[in-house]
């Protein structure tokens, strides 16, 4: 049973695609079709029904994934042990992290990074929190720097870097600005604009918002703070934003007993053997985080 095979397997199994898995796995849809048919005669069993466009397991082939990530997951795990023994910083890292801390905390961070390791060959998705954790709990990803989540999975391992404070806010001619101070049951009478249900700023805001007699009245919804930033400043509703976001346009609204702030930081695989290039990331990233507190 070759590598390649349960590579190509498993990556097929993820996209339900072929063609997505050719370009993840960086060869041509015939190579991968090959290989899968290498192992589905090896097992001499099918392991996808092709439904139109539609790829799906079948039974055996669902039996097969677990086991056949847990041998990729171990192969990887022993060439990075073997290869951080040099002490070379080198070879790939792949890392997820949301639009947000891509755009406006890691740039000076990256710059510095590939300044003292060229020879690492950095490979950086930008994606939602929830995406890079699931990304880096199935092995896609070495580490990713996200907004933890409040329940991280017990295969996730959170190293908080930066405290990120969010504010309230509406745009200045909103009924609410004047106000400067307002109670939570009169604030979600108003329409609000937020990140989707799915995110960790959500649950966060929800979470608080428990006490209040009523719900959340959110019209619009998307996972781009510029975006959300940018309809509140129009007036489509008031907002939950980072602390560093608050611009002319905007203003702050103290809702009475509620403070919130998220955290952001670096997750990893909790058994997986992070490699010297995600090492020297990590302490990159604490570095930065303690020389901004001290500046």
């Amino acid at each position: 049973m070759e590598l390649s095979s349960l590579r190509a397997f498993v990556q097929v199994a993820r996209d339900r695609s072929f063609s997505q898995a050719a370009e993840a796995l960086f060869i041509t849809q015939p190579a991968v079709s090959k290989r899968i048919a290498s192992l589905e005669a090896e097992l001499d069993t099918p392991l996808f029904d092709r439904m139109g466009r539609q790829v799906l397991l079948t039974e055996t082939g669902r039996h097969l994934l677990p086991r056949a990530e847990q041998i990729l997951a171990g192969v990887a795990d022993i060439q990075r042990e073997l290869a951080n023994l040099s002490g070379r910083v080198s070879g790939p890292l792949a890392m997820g992290t949301s639009h947000h801390i891509g755009l406006h905390r890691l740039p000076p961070i990256l710059r510095r990074y590939v300044d003292r390791y060229p020879e690492v060959d950095l490979d950086i998705r930008f994606m939602s929190s929830e995406k890079v954790s699931q990304g880096v709990e199935q092995g896609e990803l070495e580490l990713g720097v996200i907004t933890l989540p409040l329940q991280p999975s017990d295969h996730l391992q959170l190293l908080p870097v930066w405290r990120d404070p969010l504010l309230f806010v509406v745009a200045e001619d909103h009924p609410l600005a004047e106000l400067g101070e307002v109670r939570p049951e009169v604030l979600i009478e108003y329409p609000a604009v937020l990140p989707t249900r799915a995110t960790y700023t959500r649950s966060l805001l929800e979470e608080a918002f428990l006490q209040a007699d009523g719900e959340i009245r959110c019209g619009l919804s998307t996972d781009y703070l510029e975006t959300l930033k940018m309809m509140a400043t129009i007036g489509l509703g008031w907002s939950l934003l980072p602390e560093s976001m608050l611009s002319q346009g905007l203003v702050e609204l103290h809702v009475d007993g509620i403070r919130l702030a998220r955290s952001l930081g670096i997750v990893t695989h909790r058994h997986r053997t992070p490699s010297n290039a995600a090492r020297a990331m990590m302490q990159q990233l604490v570095k930065d985080a303690k020389n901004r507190e001290t500046d």
